[in-house]
C-alpha cells in the first residue's frame, strides 16, 4: 500500500504543470537569468547586458555594461550628454553593488564619461565606498579614465539656454551668506521639463544571473538645472540601490529626496525579506513615501522596481507613467507599465 501510494504521488506530480508541481512540494522554479531596468530606455541598458547573462556571465558585469550603454546615449538625465546644473556643468552620480554586499559609489563627478566604472573600480581596489567631487575625479584620472571636454551636448545646451531665459538665473557670489535673499537661493530645478515630463529619469538596473547571484547599478546626471552640488538618491546605497543576495534587489527612479527620506530600496528589500512579493514590497514603500503628505506627493514622481531570488519582478510608482523593461529567455526586452498610487 505504501509503495503504491508513493508511486501514485510520483506520477501524479509528473502529470501536473511544472509550476503546480513545484508549488505542491514547496519549491519554486527560479526564473534566471533575468535583468530589469527602469523606463523604456531600459531597452538600451538591457540590450547591452543580456549578452553577458546569456553566456553565463556574472550579474555584476551585466549591470556595468547596462550602465555604460546608457551613459553613452545622449539623453536628458544620464551621462555627460544630460542636462547641466544651474551653473551649466554636468555632474554625474552612480553606484554599483554585488552579491557579496561589496559596493562603490561616486557623486558630483565631472568630465568623466563612465561614472559606473569609476564606482566599480573604487569598490574593487580600495576600502572605501563613496567618493565625491574633485576627489572622485582625481581617483578616476589616477586609474586611467579620460578627462572629457566638459562641453554640453547640443540638446543639453539648447535646454539650458531655454531654462536660463525663464529662470533669469545669475550665480551670486557668496550667496550662502545672504540669508535674506528674496528668491531663497533659487531658482531651483523645475519639477518638470519643457515637454511636461518629470525632471528625473535615472537609469537603475538589477539582475539575477544563471548562478543565482544578484547585482545592481544606478547612474544619472541628476535633476536638470539643479543647485550646484545637489545629489539625489542614485549614488546612495540603500536609497537608489540595494542588493541582498539572500533576498532580492531593488532600484529607484524619480525625485531622489523622497527616496532618501525612507531609505527606499533598502525598505523594499526588507519588505521582501518579510515575505512580500516584489510588487507588494514596492507598493508598500511608495505608500510610506506618500503617507506624510499626500497632497505634496501629487507634485512628484518616484518609482521602484524589484526582483527576488526566484526571479520574480515587481514595480510600483507614485504617479502613472512609470515603466520598466524586463529581459529574460530569448533576450528580447519587454516594457511594462507600473501600477501607481495616483491613477
Amino acid at each position: 500500500m505504501t509503495s503504491n501510494r508513493r508511486s501514485f504521488l510520483r506520477f501524479s506530480a509528473l502529470a501536473l504543470p511544472f509550476a503546480q508541481a513545484t508549488k505542491l512540494f514547496g519549491k519554486t522554479a527560479v526564473n534566471k537569468p533575468i535583468i530589469v531596468s527602469t523606463w523604456d530606455s531600459g531597452q538600451i541598458a538591457n540590450g547591452a547586458a543580456w549578452p553577458v547573462l546569456e553566456k553565463g556571465g556574472k550579474a555584476l558585469d551585466a549591470v556595468e555594461q547596462a550602465a555604460i550603454a546608457i551613459e553613452n546615449d545622449i539623453n536628458c538625465c544620464v551621462g555627460l550628454g544630460g542636462n547641466p546644473d544651474r551653473d551649466g556643468h554636468v555632474t554625474l552620480d552612480a553606484c554599483i553593488m554585488d552579491e557579496k554586499a561589496n559596493c562603490g559609489a561616486v557623486a558630483f563627478l565631472e568630465r568623466i564619461k563612465h561614472p559606473i566604472s569609476v564606482a566599480r573600480k573604487l569598490m574593487e581596489t580600495t576600502p572605501h565606498v563613496f567618493l565625491v567631487g574633485e576627489g572622485a575625479q582625481q581617483f578616476a584620472l589616477a586609474n586611467g579614465f579620460k578627462l572629457e571636454s566638459g562641453k554640453l551636448s547640443p540638446d543639453a545646451e539648447k535646454s539650458y539656454k531655454q531654462w536660463l531665459k525663464k529662470a533669469e538665473y545669475k550665480p551670486v557670489i557668496n550667496i550662502e551668506h545672504q540669508q535674506s535673499h528674496p528668491k531663497g537661493h533659487g531658482p531651483f530645478a523645475p519639477s518638470r521639463l519643457e515637454d511636461g515630463s518629470f525632471n528625473h529619469d535615472t537609469m537603475g538596473t538589477i539582475a539575477l544571473d544563471a548562478s543565482g547571484d544578484l547585482s545592481g547599478m544606478c547612474t544619472t546626471s541628476g535633476m536638470g538645472f539643479k543647485m550646484r552640488g545637489r545629489v539625489g538618491d542614485s549614488p546612495i546605497i540603500g536609497a537608489g540601490l540595494f542588493v541582498d543576495n539572500e533576498v532580492g534587489a531593488a532600484t529607484s527612479s524619480g525625485q531622489g529626496e523622497e527616496v532618501i527620506r525612507v531609505c527606499g530600496t533598502h525598505l523594499v528589500v526588507e519588505l521582501m525579506r518579510s515575505g512580500l512579493t516584489p510588487a507588494e514590497a514596492c507598493k508598500k514603500a511608495i505608500e510610506r513615501i506618500v503617507k506624510p503628505n499626500p497632497e505634496r506627493a501629487k507634485t512628484f514622481q518616484v518609482g521602484f522596481i524589484a526582483i527576488n531570488k526566484q526571479g520574480e519582478v515587481g514595480a510600483y510608482s507614485v504617479q502613472k507613467g512609470f515603466n520598466y523593461t524586463v529581459t529574460e529567455k530569448g533576450g528580447k526586452g519587454k516594457v511594462f507599465n507600473a501600477e501607481s498610487y495616483f491613477s
